[in-house]
């Protein structure tokens, strides 16, 4: 008789861990759904003096900022001498910024509207400091950051941390891959794998810069 009081917590927790499984399965949907939106940056489109093109995802961001620029957003778009790879070293295809460049020229922003900055980034942080050593030389209030859904919140946290103090504001704007959006990111492999780099991503910047 002394062992039963002891048996039922153990019990009603399980029952109540297996209900909150349970509640968290059939309400997944929203609940995923909710938690995208809140760590995803989307900031109301709004003019600016220049237009970011970071690296990665070369088919999806300077697209975006060539409509952004056909819009009349910003004059001027800068887009990243990214670290070459080994095809690109050996001449098999082309860079990463060079396919940027010509996705711009190709989608409406003239040669002229286009700079190239950074000198083989890698990284967000790389961009941060290209970026800020571009508007040393150059005026510029305001920018604005195209870059995918899930990335969104780590390149506001590390450029505006970079470009304190430089009197330059940051706005960041969101686009969704063609994969997938912030309704059913967690239904695709590859949403999966970009929510969960970047949570991971951006705790080593916290830690990091």
């Amino acid at each position: 008789m002394s062992f039963r009081p002891r048996l039922r917590r153990p019990v009603w927790l399980l029952a109540l861990a297996a209900l909150l499984l349970l509640a968290c399965y059939v309400f997944r949907a929203p609940l995923l759904t909710g938690a995208a939106q809140a760590w995803v940056v989307n900031e109301p489109e709004a003019k600016a003096d220049v237009i970011v093109v970071l690296g990665g995802r070369p088919d999806l961001r300077p697209f975006e900022a060539a409509r952004l620029y056909r819009g009349g957003f910003a004059p001027r778009v800068l887009y990243m001498n990214v670290k070459l790879n080994t095809l690109a070293e050996r001449g098999l295809t082309l860079s990463e910024g060079e396919i940027t460049r010509r996705v711009l020229l190709s989608n409406g922003v003239p040669e002229t509207a286009m700079v190239a900055v950074g000198d083989g980034v890698a990284s967000t942080y790389d961009e941060s400091r290209a970026v800020r050593a571009w508007l040393t030389t150059n005026s510029a209030k305001t920018i604005l950051i195209t870059t995918d859904l899930s990335h969104t919140r780590r390149a506001r946290w590390i450029f505006r941390k970079e470009l304190n103090g430089a009197g330059v504001q940051v706005h960041v704007h969101a686009v969704a891959p063609w994969e997938y959006g912030t309704t059913n990111w967690w239904r695709h492999e590859d949403g999966v794998i970009a929510f969960q780099n970047e949570m991971v991503k951006f705790i080593y910047y916290w830690a990091k810069y």
